[in-house]
Parts: structure tokens; sequence; C-alpha cells
């Protein structure tokens, strides 16, 4: 194995997870607690990265695969998502804060798809890398920040105002920019006038539509898991500052399962029931916090969010790859993120906001008719994919 390149690819992949998950999974009990926003205006600060995702990726994709190196675009984007993250941590008015934060998801949905696509033009045959093993490190990534808060939170007392993961987010994104000028050269291949016009004309093959569509429905209800898990964590008595170890651990299992199971499964069940698998997953999730209100049973169930991003996000995006030729690569890749990262979790945010606010109670939410929203919906996704792609 070529291991210096599989240590840059893999801190290159670690980063780029740990600045989105430093502030992702515990913005909304800040925004909701201490900024007193509602489920609406909740809603519309985490819709920024999808609504930047519908576009911002096919951008970022046509620029690689046509005119510039794409570790320079890389870089550029987090160093300027660095210093939107820091202003967007003191902004506690919801229209400043929703304007910062609908720039800074700009830059960093441009980087979306390219880690993907550098990695994947570099993991060949010759280099001995297994693709799984260099994924694993994004949700590796992820728990360790989370982790990090939990330490820093125990040790100076700073999560009831839940403001320090947007500072350690910025701070990690001026790291990963350091990293991604060491990474390898990754010219653009400058084939065809319009390389994501090549990507989007493959919606017209039936299997190809059937998998992004049902994949926008599936990833749009991960909005509801970052919106509410957090908070439902602290509505049945678990402390703020522990909240993020506790959703870290699904990094922790997707890891484990990115690193041993991935490629078995894709193996022995095929892209078709791995997608299922990971589907499933997610709505058994759902289903159990429908269920039950038991601590006992809802924390080691986190491992499921872990379960379901391997079997389906990153198993998608791993046929995403099957179906693009060298030409497209960052446009296709650039494509699944605008369909899932972009339109399906823009319309699961406002989703989840109008539903948080249907059954907002005096004392909070109605969690359970919240959560049985996005377990019916990946019930209905499920049997469609089942019937209607062919494997």
């Amino acid at each position: 194995m070529n291991w210096s390149l599989y240590a840059l690819l893999s801190l290159m992949m670690g980063l780029q997870y740990a600045v989105w998950g430093a502030w992702s999974p515990v913005l909304a009990a800040r925004l909701l607690g201490p900024l007193k926003f509602n489920g609406k205006q909740t809603g519309w600060i985490y819709g920024t990265l999808p609504l930047a995702c519908i576009f911002a990726p096919l951008i970022s994709g046509q620029i690689a695969d046509k005119y510039l190196n794409t570790e320079h675009i890389l870089a550029a984007c987090h160093v300027a998502g660095a210093v939107l993250m820091f202003v967007a941590a003191r902004q506690e008015a919801f229209p400043g804060l929703l304007a910062v934060m609908l720039g800074y998801a700009v830059f960093y949905a441009a980087t979306l798809p390219l880690v993907n696509s550098l990695m994947f033009a570099h993991v060949t045959p010759e280099s001995g890398i297994n693709v799984g093993h260099v994924f694993m490190w994004a949700p590796i990534a992820w728990a360790l920040a989370g982790y990090a808060l939990t330490a820093w939170r125990w040790k100076f007392k700073t999560g009831d105002r839940g403001v320090d993961c947007m500072y350690f987010s910025a701070i990690l994104s001026v790291a990963m920019a350091a990293v991604c000028l060491a990474l390898p050269a990754t010219p653009p291949a400058n084939q065809g006038a319009a390389p994501i016009l090549d990507a989007m004309a493959m919606l017209k093959e039936g299997r190809f539509l059937v998998f992004v569509i049902v994949s926008m429905a599936v990833a749009g209800m991960m909005q509801f898991y970052f919106l509410g898990t957090a908070p439902y964590l602290q509505r049945i008595g678990v402390a703020s500052r522990s909240i993020p170890a506790i959703m870290a651990f699904a990094q922790a299992v997707q890891a484990a399962a990115t690193f041993v199971a991935l490629g078995p499964a894709v193996e022995k069940l095929g892209y078709k029931w791995t997608l299922v698998l990971g589907a499933a997953c997610w709505a058994a999730l759902y289903g159990l916090y429908v269920a039950t209100s038991s601590r006992a049973i809802l924390v080691p169930a986190q491992a499921l969010h872990g379960l379901a991003y391997v079997f389906f996000i990153i198993a998608g995006q791993m046929l995403a790859n099957t179906m693009a030729s060298d030409a497209i690569r960052s446009s296709m890749q650039s494509l699944i993120f605008a369909a899932t990262t972009g339109v399906g979790l823009f319309l699961g945010t406002q989703l989840a906001g109008a539903v948080m606010d249907r059954f907002k109670t005096t004392d909070g939410f109605d969690w359970r008719r919240v959560f049985a929203v996005p377990f019916a919906v990946c019930a209905a996704a499920i049997l469609i994919f089942v019937v209607t792609f062919r494997a």
C-alpha cells in the first residue's frame, strides 16, 4: 500500500467531516435554547447547507472537471468557510445568523463532492488502498470532534450557551485548508464541454432516476435526526454537555461498519439490498424514538444512525461512482450531493421545522408525533425502492 498517500487522503476525509460534525449535531440546542428560535427558524438555519448543496456542488464539480485542480478549490473554500463560521458565532439574531450561515454553507457545500472525487481519482488498484478504509475516517473524525467538544464543555462549562461548537468548526476548517495544500495534484480531466450536463443526462435512465429520487427522500429525513435528537435527549434527562459524545457514538459505529462491513455487504447483498438495509436502520431508529423515551434504549440506539449512513449514503456514493466515467467523476459526485445533501436535506429541513411547530407544546415538543413522520417516510421509500429499483 502507498502509505503516504493513504495518510493524506485519510486526513483529508477526516477533517472534512470533523468540520461538519463539530457543529451540526449540537447547534440546534443553542438555537432552540439560548437564542430562543422557533422550529421553523431552526429549520432555516439547518436548511442553509442543503440549500447551498443544490447548486454549489454542481458549480465546483464543473470547475474541478474542467478548469482548476481539485485540491486548490478545496483549500480556498475552507479558508473562506473558516472566516464565515467565526462571524456566524457572533450572531444572535435570526436574520444575521441566517445570512452568514448561508454564505458559509455555499463554500462548505462546494467541497463535499470534491473530497470524494479526489479520493476516487487516487485510489487505484496500483495504490493498494481500500476505499472503505479512507471513508472510515469521516465518522471517526466526526466522533472525535464530538468527544473533544464534550471534554471541553465538561472542563470549561461552556455547554449552556453552545457557541463553542462554531468556533471549534472554524478552527478545524483552517487545519483542513492547510492539509489540502499538501494533497496530490488532481488536475481537471478537461474532456467535454459541460461535464455536469453529461452527468445529469444519466437521469434519463430509469434505474438511476429511481435511485436519486429515493435517495432524496431518505436523506431528507436525516434532518429530523439532526434537529431533533439533541433537544429530545435533553428532554428525557440527558445533560447537554454529554450529548455530543452520545451522538458521536453513531460515528464510532459508522467507522467500524465502514471498515469491516461495507465491502462485504455490497459484495454479498449488492447495492440494492445494501441501500435497503441502510434506509431500514433509519426507520428503526425513528420507530424507537416513537415507541419509547428510555435512555437505556435510545442512547445505544444512536448506533442505527451510523449504520444507516454507511449502508445508504456511502454505499450510494460508491454506486454513483461505478456509473461515472473519469471525465465526469467530480460532476457525478456533485450531482449526488446536490440531490441528497441538497434538495433532499433542504426539503427535509423545511418539513422537520414545520412538523416541530405543528407539534409544539407549552413545555417543548411532542417528540413522538414529530418522529412518526420520518418513520413513515422512510418506510414508504423502502417499499418504493424494493419494488421499482432494478438490481
